[in-house]
């Protein structure tokens, strides 16, 4: 396929379908926190696809962007949570460069919540817990080998993971140290809704000493 068909076919291609819900902008709390709850509960309730799903952008200490998806965990008034192994390519770079920006991304309702902010690795308590509450599966690949490295065969890889199931059967609660769960402490959250007519909708919270600020952004 030429570039222009490439072009053509992917503007003609639909970006919303059925009703999307309004955004009273004047209604939106003092912080930004309760209404990702609010969107967030309002994309589960509606039984949207993995509405939990979030990207993740990291950058080391060459300002390298690398970006990912990956689950929210938890939603709390530090901010936003997810986990991962201190030696894997984003934990890497989060202990070169302690910041980061996530998007929530629901297309069915034609929102999306992008944040800015910080990174804090949060009470080891909270991560053991977190690596506990996954599958076994889940946990054996976890600590099956190098997150990213260069992976010889698949057949090596199942044969690693039988080696950690092996470990986790004999020790039910162990827990990797690498293992930590993140909270990303925002500080610009924007809500962004989309309309009919193209028309965009956007929230944009921005911490400052005194608390938050609210403004709307241009389309």
């Amino acid at each position: 396929m030429t570039d222009s068909s490439w072009r053509d076919t992917l503007r003609a291609l639909p970006v919303f379908a059925g009703e999307l819900p309004g955004f009273n902008t004047d209604a939106a709390p003092d912080s930004p926190i309760p209404l990702v709850e609010e969107w967030l509960s309002y994309a589960i309730d509606s039984e949207i696809s993995q509405p939990h799903a979030m990207t993740l952008a990291t950058a080391g200490a060459d300002g390298v962007p690398s970006a990912r998806t990956l689950i929210l965990k938890d939603v709390t008034d530090e901010g936003l949570w997810f986990s991962t192994l201190d030696n894997s390519p984003k934990g890497r770079e989060l202990a070169a460069n302690p910041n980061a920006a996530l998007t929530l991304y629901w297309r069915e309702h034609g929102r999306q919540i992008r944040v800015t902010g910080s990174i804090e690795k949060g009470p080891r308590e909270v991560s053991e817990k977190d690596f506990l509450a996954r599958k076994p599966s889940a946990r054996a690949a976890a600590i099956a080998g190098p997150e990213s490295e260069i992976l010889s065969s698949q057949e090596k890889f199942l044969e690693r993971v039988e080696e950690a199931k092996a470990i986790l059967d004999f020790r039910p609660d162990f827990v990797p140290d690498e293992w930590n769960a993140y909270v990303v402490k925002p500080q610009t959250v924007e809500f962004w809704q989309a309309s009919r007519d193209r028309d965009q909708i956007r929230l944009r919270y921005s911490r400052e000493a005194s608390g938050w600020a609210k403004n709307l952004l241009w389309p």
